[in-house]
C-alpha cells in the first residue's frame, strides 16, 4: 500500500452507559477483553492474550473465526502513551488484513471522556485505505455492541 493510498483515518466516537473507569478497564483487562474484542463471529481466546498498559508495554491477542478457526487476526501493538482512565496510544503491526500490505503498521488512539456517569470513547485509527477504513469501523462497531452488553451486566 502506497501512502497515496492510504490517507484515510477512521475516527469512531461512542458513549457508553458506564463510568470511563469501568470502560478503560475493559481496553486493559484481558479477561474482559475476550469477552468483547473482535466482530460478532470472532473469539478471542484467553491463552492468547497479553496486556501490560504502559509506556513501551504491549497488548497481543488473537481473534479468531468462530466458522473457520483456521481464519485469525493477530494483535500485536505496543503502547507509546498510557493516561490510566483516560488516554491508550499506540503502534500496531499488522499482519493478513486485505487491501494492507503486509509488514505494515497503523497508529491508534482511544481517549476515555467523562461524561457525568456515563464514557465518551473517541477512537482514532489509521492510516487506511477507505475500503479497509470502512471494515475497521464495522469491526469496531460491532465489537463495541458487544462491550456494552459486557459493561451492562
Amino acid at each position: 500500500m502506497t501512502d497515496a493510498t492510504a490517507s484515510k483515518e477512521l475516527i469512531i466516537t461512542r458513549t457508553f452507559d458506564a463510568p470511563r473507569e469501568l470502560v478503560y478497564r475493559a481496553f486493559t483487562d484481558p479477561d474482559q477483553i475476550v469477552q468483547w474484542f473482535g466482530p460478532v463471529g470472532f473469539s478471542v481466546p484467553r491463552d492468547t492474550v497479553e496486556i501490560d498498559a504502559r509506556v513501551g508495554g504491549h497488548q497481543r491477542l488473537t481473534m479468531v473465526s468462530d466458522d473457520d478457526p483456521n481464519m485469525t487476526s493477530p494483535v500485536d501493538a505496543t503502547f507509546t502513551e498510557v493516561i490510566e482512565n483516560e488516554l491508550l496510544v499506540g503502534t500496531e503491526e499488522w499482519e493478513g488484513i486485505p487491501g494492507q500490505q503486509e509488514g505494515g503498521s497503523m497508529y491508534m488512539r482511544i481517549e476515555f471522556h467523562d461524561e457525568g456517569g456515563k464514557t465518551r470513547l473517541v477512537l482514532r485509527q489509521g492510516l487506511y485505505t477507505e475500503e479497509v477504513a470502512d471494515m475497521a469501523r464495522e469491526g469496531w462497531e460491532s465489537s463495541f455492541t458487544k462491550l456494552d452488553t459486557l459493561l451492562v451486566d
